[in-house]
């Protein structure tokens, strides 16, 4: 919205700065900032009040949690959301619709990850909303954003897949590229729900993938840069830089209070929004291969829980001590702190290797 303002330049030479997006990305990361500061407090004694006995924990789960984690509020994704909306609102240009794309599987996702929640503290149940009715719920936003992400792509592009590293290469899909994009977008949204199982242990390795897809969204968003990089430009992408600056900002506000001991959880408002927002992004920004490296943590996360299931049901027998891998590594006696660090570091690799891909050719 403040974009606009550099109409006026002519009146004050400094609106000038609000055309150029690094300048705007910047102010949306400490908008959305400050933003959790403010609120994040107000939001967390709110969600106490009301939620009373807070996030039901699983029994099956680590017994620790079960006296570590009692008591504490969920739905803390909303603070995301909250601030993430209001600083793109306010330094994104509002008639880009890619930036309408992603906030559209944003909220969407986080309206399911809401109703789950909101089950789950109601009902003092870990259940929640049907597995079903979530899936269900999340194809039909994937399948509206898979189509609207082709009607937006350049015809060159349109119904095809970029491959890293070989550039040139485009496997053509056609419009199978809506079920790859959709598996893409609830693939993602899903595997970094899983992910969120330890305090602060989702939300940073999505901070470090969203700046790293913020910034191949840069960069493929500007013709001169593709041009370098000989990468496949697709314009208007560069602005979704400013969405996740918001990401990071209003992500770190919550971290403050989500490192360990976490005063409130993200809960599946939080964790289903932001993994729905990577797979969106990736899908807008043609790079859904390098989302898989960007974004490994959670796929390693969500395959252990794949191979878990598929692997107990054949032979009785459990490869972990207990899926999502995370609670494999509590199992063997590593502290909570000691794996978010370590799966941090892990993310941070994984990103500088999706970095990478950009420049190899």
């Amino acid at each position: 919205m403040l974009y606009w303002l550099a109409e006026f330049s002519e009146a004050f030479i400094g609106f000038n700065l609000f055309r150029y997006i690094t300048v705007r990305a910047g102010a949306a990361f400490f908008t959305a900032l400050i933003f959790g500061f403010v609120f994040g407090k107000p939001l967390i004694n709110f969600l106490r009040k009301r939620q009373g006995k807070g996030q039901p924990i699983r029994e099956d789960g680590p017994q620790s949690h079960l006296l570590t984690k009692k008591g504490t509020p969920t739905m803390g994704g909303l603070l995301i959301l909250s601030a993430l909306t209001v600083s793109t609102l306010l330094w994104a240009r509002l008639d880009n619709p890619y930036v309408w794309l992603v906030m559209g599987v944003t909220w969407g996702f986080g309206l399911i990850g809401f109703a789950d929640d909101y089950a789950k503290v109601t009902k003092s149940n870990v259940k929640g909303v049907s597995g079903k009715i979530r899936m269900a719920a999340g194809l039909v936003i994937a399948l509206i954003a898979a189509v609207v992400a082709m009607w937006l792509h350049p015809a060159e592009l349109t119904g095809q897949l970029a491959m890293p590293v070989f550039k040139s290469a485009l496997l053509p899909l056609g419009w199978a590229f809506v079920p790859f994009a959709m598996l893409v977008i609830v693939g993602s949204a899903n595997a970094v729900n899983l992910t969120d199982g330890l305090d602060g242990l989702a939300i940073m390795p999505v901070m470090i993938a969203a700046g790293t897809l913020g910034v191949i969204a840069y960069a493929v968003g500007r013709v001169d840069f593709t041009a370098y990089l000989d990468v496949h430009y697709v314009p208007g992408t560069g602005e979704l830089l400013i969405f996740t600056a918001a990401l990071a900002g209003g992500g770190l506000g919550f971290l403050w209070y989500n490192a360990p001991p976490a005063a409130v959880f993200m809960g599946d408002t939080g964790s289903l929004a932001l993994g729905g927002a990577l797979g969106a992004i990736a899908v807008a920004i043609k790079h859904e291969i390098v989302l898989a490296i960007v974004g490994g943590l959670f796929v390693v996360e969500a395959m252990s829980v794949i191979i878990q299931v598929v692997y107990f049901k054949r032979t009785g027998k459990r490869v972990f001590l207990m899926a999502p891998i995370h609670h494999h590594f509590e199992k063997r006696g590593w502290a909570e702190p000691q794996i978010v660090i370590r799966f941090w570091i892990i993310s941070l690799i994984l990103a500088l290797i999706g970095l990478a891909t950009l420049k190899i050719r």
